[in-house]
């Protein structure tokens, strides 16, 4: 097969690569969707804007972003009316991407009937977790009736992003432990057993797990009825809190990491104790990661803040020399696809590059070819 168009529709944007083969071709981003002042309208107005300023002749296949497949998706599939169906049944597990996901496919698919569109999930790597894991210790009738599990998130980073740091390591996929950390301003951990998800960080939604640039992350269930009952917060403002206002943003005012460091280095008590906070999350998980998976062979981090920031790779493994876990100084302020800890160590850190719109396009390249 020849080319392949990836269309990645966020929030707010939509991100398009386009291949030939594993090679890219050309690439663009369309952002502040909607805004005003901004670029287009709406997703819709976005991607028809994309697909009319591009030469698709020789087009094979149109692979899409899709952040949420429920239970009914465990790999890529072919678009016809039922899956946009199914996928439209899923927008209350999540309102912000799934309906913006459908609007790109169904652009594509009507200025190009004739070439394959293809989803691929996001929550489709985890649907290796064990039930043990994926299961809530809620009454199980209301589970079932309402979907509440843990889903996972960042699934197409973590995927690329382990496999990639097999090959780094020149192992065999199949034969790899890699704890990955997304840390980006969204952010999760996974561990990944001989190339299979057997704990992810986020759960139903993407708030559980790390502190994020907005979002909470971990929290006792309990602060949210008492923001209810002695606030009088709404539902919809304690949503908003925990999505929109905490994290970073609701510790230091900023939800970038870049900002956070410079007012700690210049000694700002609320930046240090977000930086900490920040880290220790990642300690946690790191640990009981290597707990479960009993034999740890790499940690990766990967997306802007785990790729970017030094200071935060350091201090996220500080003090876990005794489980075979360290970082070079050195080699942790250098830049691109590289292992980070000293020559010897037990366990190899590793920073690489995400490549979400790779790994879509890979995953419709393997699904059409097949076809």
């Amino acid at each position: 097969m020849s080319q392949v168009l990836v269309l990645n529709c966020g929030s707010s944007s939509v991100k398009w690569r386009r291949y030939d083969g594993d090679r890219a071709l050309d690439q663009g981003t369309v952002e502040r969707i909607g805004e005003p002042g901004g670029g287009p309208t709406d997703h819709t107005e976005a991607v028809q804007q994309i697909l009319d300023g591009l030469d698709l002749t020789g087009l094979a296949a149109v692979g899409h972003r899709v952040v949420h497949g429920g239970r009914k998706f465990s790999a890529p599939v072919l678009v016809d009316d039922a899956v946009l169906a199914a996928i439209r049944e899923l927008i209350p597990l999540a309102p912000l991407h799934n309906p913006v996901n459908l609007a790109g496919i169904e652009v594509a698919r009507s200025a190009l009937p004739d070439v394959p569109q293809v989803a691929v999930f996001d929550t489709a790597f985890h649907h290796t977790l064990p039930e043990a894991v994926a299961t809530y210790a809620i009454d199980r009738d209301t589970a079932e009736r309402y979907g509440i599990r843990r889903y996972g998130f960042h699934g197409t980073s973590h995927a690329y992003v382990s496999r990639r740091t097999a090959e780094l390591l020149g192992r065999p996929y199949e034969q790899v432990n890699t704890i990955t950390l997304h840390l980006g301003n969204g952010a999760s951990a996974c561990a990944v057993e001989n190339g299979r998800s057997v704990a992810t960080s986020m759960g139903m939604s993407p708030l559980e797990g790390l502190v994020m640039g907005t979002r909470s992350g971990d929290i006792d269930p309990t602060v949210i009825f008492h923001l209810r009952r002695e606030g009088g917060l709404s539902v919809d403002d304690i949503d908003d809190l925990l999505n929109h206002r905490s994290g970073l943003l609701g510790l230091t005012g900023a939800n970038d990491m870049r900002e956070v460091l410079e007012r700690r280095a210049a000694g700002d008590q609320a930046a240090t104790l977000a930086f900490e906070v920040y880290c220790r999350r990642i300690t946690g998980y790191v640990g009981a990661y290597y707990a479960l998976l009993g034999r740890v062979d790499a940690i990766t981090f990967t997306a802007g803040v785990g790729e970017h920031a030094a200071p935060v790779r350091a201090a996220a493994l500080a003090g876990l020399g005794r489980l075979g876990i360290s970082v070079d100084d050195a080699r942790n302020d250098g830049d691109g696809d590289r292992v980070i800890s000293p020559d010897g160590a037990e366990v190899s850190v590793c920073v690489i590059r995400t490549d979400e719109e790779r790994e879509i396009a890979r995953q419709t390249r393997d699904l059409v070819g097949a076809a």
